[in-house]
């Protein structure tokens, strides 16, 4: 993703290349340069990321995902003092999937049982995506669920009937596959399907872009692509 990052921004005349810090680089040298940090990293690198910003009140924006609640909490407190946009996929049509996400659970109501498929390449580390995670906590907030104790992480031997609480989960990994979403709605008779699939990184990478000129001379707090497209 920084290759895919750096590779857009060269192509975008507004944008200059100040620094590319990778593991075992001067990250601060490279800070002191830059108006905005767009961080595609490990989740034990972003909070150490997102505190250097905030204290040289740098933009910062964090495509990484797979953060536990202790660096989750750093990121956020970072967005206190920072303009930080923090989002699991920089896609905008991922970004529409997760708007048409919530109005469809809305519209459909409670009749319909929701599953949520993933699948990416053979060397993602964090399952499910934190794309997925975003999907099935977007349909937890319709249906007044919490991620934590009614998403099912796929299924295994006899499971009894499936229940209405329930937001089933399952990642596939594989090849060499950038990224693939399907939200399933289906009850008696009828299913809707909502899917998107990325064939290339740059996707990605434009949208992380977008968002740090969005960003740029907003005001300190944690925003998101919801923000950046003007969907709230």
């Amino acid at each position: 993703m920084g290759q895919a990052v750096i590779a857009c921004a060269q192509l975008d005349p507004a944008i200059q290349v100040a620094a590319q810090v990778d593991a075992g680089d001067d990250f601060a040298a490279g800070l002191a340069q830059a108006d905005a940090v767009i961080e595609f990293s490990h989740h034990t690198v972003t909070a150490e990321v997102a505190r250097a910003c905030a204290a040289a009140g740098k933009l910062l924006v964090i495509g990484t995902t797979g953060h536990d609640d202790a660096e989750l909490g750093q990121i956020r407190a970072a967005g206190a003092s920072i303009p930080l946009v923090f989002a699991p996929n920089f896609s905008v049509g991922v970004n529409a999937l997760f708007w048409l996400t919530q109005k469809a659970a809305e519209i459909l109501g409670p009749d319909f049982d929701l599953e949520v498929v993933e699948m990416h390449h053979r060397l993602k580390k964090d399952a499910p995506s934190g794309t997925a995670r975003r999907l099935a906590e977007i349909l937890a907030g319709v249906r007044g669920l919490q991620y934590a104790g009614d998403v099912r992480h796929g299924r295994e031997g006899i499971t009894g009937e499936r229940t209405s609480r329930e937001i089933g989960m399952h990642a596939l990994r594989g090849g060499d596959v950038v990224g693939d979403h399907t939200v399933i709605f289906a009850t008696q008779g009828e299913r809707v399907e909502l899917t998107h699939k990325a064939s290339s990184r740059d996707t990605f990478a434009l949208g992380a872009i977008r968002a740090a000129k969005w960003a740029r001379g907003r005001n300190p707090g944690l925003y998101d692509m919801q923000d950046v497209l003007g969907l709230r």
